[in-house]
């Protein structure tokens, strides 16, 4: 993953973003959308598509398009920082393949244990039982 490849791939637009805010919301657009085109992206290969097509899929738009987007500072240009860092955060961890987990046997002294703590519990109450005549 090359990432200054990737980065040239990305692109910013500037819209104005919602909320409270008085002027400076109805004349600014501070707020940064980033779009991310994962399929016809030629910084990833195959491989890494394929596994972010997975790991990203709720994120995804039907045409393969990554969309993120930041208005929490007034600045446009601390945006668009913080949107792309966001947006590498999110590459980093979606190219991570988890382990495959191996499963083990319960081995036999717990068995053992087990089996033998349920005879202590049982014999525990049945002597507490009045006897029979």
């Amino acid at each position: 993953m090359e990432i200054q490849k990737i980065i040239s791939e990305l692109q910013y637009k500037a819209v104005r973003s919602s909320g409270a805010g008085g002027q400076n919301v109805n004349k600014v657009s501070s707020k940064v959308v980033l779009s991310f085109d994962l399929k016809n992206s030629q910084a990833l290969s195959e491989e890494e598509k394929a596994l972010l097509e997975m790991n990203l899929a709720s994120r995804l738009t039907g045409d393969l398009i990554l969309n993120l987007n930041c208005d929490e500072d007034r600045s446009q240009l601390k945006n668009k920082e913080i949107v792309t860092k966001r947006f590498l955060e999110l590459i980093r961890k979606g190219l991570i393949v988890p382990k495959i987990r191996k499963a083990t046997k319960v081995p036999k002294s717990v068995i053992k244990k087990r089996i033998k703590d349920k005879k202590n519990l049982s014999d525990l109450k049945k002597s507490r039982k009045k006897p029979k005549f």
